[in-house]
């Protein structure tokens, strides 16, 4: 069978079984109220808030918009627009002054400018990934651009690639931090938005973007999760927009940054490698070599196994026997 082939699904019976799980979790689980959800303007929370929607109705559902500096100006207004077609309530709150005050911006600058001391506020950035499709081990080069377009790039060394990315990191966790302000003050559950790469992969960060007390679309690779966007009758722009990171101020794709190849092909990579499939297949799938399909094997394995603590709980000395150790078991749950 073509592999390509195994990712399409069932859009009714697959919004049905996850609305049916949502209410399962907040009913029995949660014992929340409703739910919040940060619309970011990308498929995966306006999927996600359409889903909410139709789980609990619209009247319990709160979504937020957070942009910042770095922010693209589209994704508020794709995200207003996400709200407002399914009768969101919703607020926005620009978090760019509480970042300021946290010294994201300047512990950002400071670590760009150690690699381009001509770097200025009005300079743009971003950092790319590099290497491992090559099958070397990932680096990552740092990118500005000049006001007047001119681009540079050099390679990060690995002190000023952490204090880039811990900086950068405060965005997603003061975005959390608001999330369940709102969920605390409303009795509500708070909604994470990871699809199936991003939460095998690793892609996101702990604390922030990785907390939630639901993720309804965390077992859906990411072409489904654009063909739930079409089902549901999503706006265009949202359901023909590439996925970026919205973190830095030059547009980065997400493959561009964490991702060993675009969506579509990575879907099908992933796949291939939780089917057992061997390289030689995986690379008549997406018409490359064979060497290149085992280096991007290894790349996921190495993934996974760099960012597996993403994933964990705080870890004790010693196991503490009690209720709160179980994790819940209901019929339907979503792998």
């Amino acid at each position: 069978m073509n592999i390509a082939s195994q990712l399409q699904l069932d859009p009714i019976q697959e919004v049905a079984r996850i609305v049916g799980r949502i209410r399962q979790i907040l009913g029995q689980n949660l014992h929340r109220r409703g739910l919040i959800i940060a619309i970011s303007g990308g498929v995966d929370s306006a999927v996600c808030a359409a889903l909410a929607v139709q789980a609990v109705g619209s009247e319990r559902v709160f979504g937020l918009l957070l942009p910042e500096r770095d922010s693209a100006s589209e994704s508020s207004i794709r995200g207003a627009m996400v709200a407002e077609q399914f009768g969101i309530a919703y607020e926005l709150f620009d978090i760019a002054p509480v970042l300021d005050a946290l010294g994201c911006y300047r512990w950002r600058d400071q670590s760009i400018r150690a690699v381009f001391p001509d770097y200025a506020d009005d300079w743009k950035s971003k950092i790319a990934i590099a290497g491992g499709q090559a099958g070397q081990f990932n680096y990552f080069n740092l990118v500005v651009q000049s006001p007047e377009g001119q681009q540079f790039e050099a390679r990060l060394d690995s002190k000023n690639y952490l204090q880039i990315v811990a900086a950068t990191n405060f965005k997603q966790r003061v975005r959390k931090n608001l999330e369940y302000f709102h969920a605390d003050r409303l009795n509500y559950a708070v909604i994470g938005t990871p699809n199936r790469l991003e939460y095998d992969q690793g892609f996101f960060v702990k604390n922030g973007d990785g907390a939630a007390d639901v993720k309804p679309i965390a077992h859906l690779y990411k072409t489904q999760v654009y063909a739930l966007a079409r089902y549901l009758e999503l706006p265009e722009a949202i359901c023909n927009a590439p996925p970026t990171t919205d973190t830095y101020s030059m547009t980065q794709g997400q493959d561009e940054f964490y991702f060993a190849l675009p969506y579509d092909k990575m879907d099908i990579a992933l796949l291939a490698y939780n089917n057992g499939e061997a390289p030689a297949t995986l690379a008549d799938a997406l018409a490359i070599g064979r060497e290149q399909a085992e280096f991007i094997y290894h790349d996921i394995e190495a993934k996974r196994k760099t960012t597996a603590p993403l994933h964990w709980p705080a870890l004790t000395v010693e196991p503490v026997i009690g209720p709160h150790t179980k994790a819940p078991a209901l019929n339907g749950e979503l792998r």
